[in-house]
């Protein structure tokens, strides 16, 4: 003991040993067997490899041939399927749509999910009831939000059409380019709300009360204080969900396009996953489309280690 701990007295005494003491080490599990924990991982393992890894490495084995669909033969094309989908102008016209709807369905379905998530947790009375008709949208399958989302956006019985008629717009949902990515992402962004909202809501009411009270004495102003203590406390819920959202515009929302489109003009905006369906299923040519998915692929990929790398650094998990 130093000097300082021999002469303080009891309480102080104690602090000292208790700040000085050495952290005990992490304990970790010990197994008898050193097989048994990769019999754990197994079954994860296994479902990773049938419906990821081997699923990757046959789209890029076909990106580098142009195959018969009825599977009697292919030819090896080196990167060509890559060359004509980077340089069609087509397809750099569809990535700049994917990459606008990404950014707009991200940003306003997460900017909403958290506006409902601080006012319901401001809620005293009927708190379930509120919580749970914002939550229940969620339940709805994709295609059934698509199809909700052509009705709502019917030439004859639409609410949203007759709605725009009243302020002089002619809203032709399926045949006009413009319309068409409106209902889109407008749909995508109903359907994505409530999940950023369960989330969100979750790490509000994760926050202590002793925080916000400190918060309520510093700051009286309540914008100022919701986005300098508040808002920096739910930036891990807020990285996940930047993820999710990013994953979901790109991928999840294939349902959606699928019914507001399908049989529809050609025109009509699709985004890069849509247009990999189109080409591998409709269009038969199964290189091309794999070339397509492993491009869409590496974005994906770069996109994620950016966030993982730059903007995990700036998120504070204490």
């Amino acid at each position: 003991m130093t000097d300082a701990t021999q002469t303080a007295s009891g309480p102080i005494r104690r602090w000292i040993a208790r700040a000085t003491a050495r952290p005990e080490p992490a304990k970790r599990v010990q197994f008898d067997r050193p097989l048994l924990p990769w019999l754990f991982l197994a079954p994860q393992l296994a479902v990773i490899f049938v419906f990821f890894y081997w699923p990757s490495a046959q789209a890029i084995s076909s990106s580098f041939y142009i195959e018969d669909p009825f599977g009697f033969g292919a030819t090896f094309v080196g990167f060509d399927n890559y060359t004509d989908a980077l340089g069609s102008a087509e397809y750099r016209h569809i990535a700049g749509f994917t990459a606008m709807f990404t950014v707009l369905v991200t940003a306003f379905s997460l900017g909403i999910g958290l506006l409902l998530a601080v006012k319901a947790d401001q809620v005293i009375r009927a708190r379930s009831t509120y919580r749970t008709a914002l939550i229940s949208v969620y339940a709805i399958a994709p295609p059934v939000a698509g199809l909700i989302g052509m009705m709502l956006f019917d030439q004859h019985i639409g609410p949203f059409v007759k709605l725009a008629a009243w302020f002089g717009l002619d809203m032709k949902v399926g045949l006009n380019y413009f319309d068409t990515a409106f209902a889109m992402i407008l749909v995508s962004v109903w359907k994505q709300v409530p999940y950023n909202f369960i989330f969100i809501l979750s790490g509000l009411q994760s926050i202590p009360q002793s925080v916000r009270e400190a918060a309520l004495i510093d700051c009286k102003n309540g914008a100022r204080r919701f986005f300098t203590a508040i808002l920096p406390l739910l930036a891990p819920t807020a990285f996940f969900l930047l993820i999710i959202n990013i994953t979901y515009a790109l991928f999840d929302t294939f349902a959606v396009i699928d019914v507001m489109v399908k049989d529809k003009a050609a025109n009509n905006p699709i985004t890069l996953v849509y247009k990999v369906y189109l080409d591998g299923f409709r269009g038969n040519d199964i290189g091309g489309s794999s070339a397509q998915s492993v491009i869409l692929m590496l974005v994906v990929l770069v996109l994620t280690l950016v966030q993982f790398r730059w903007l995990e650094r700036r998120v504070h998990y204490g």
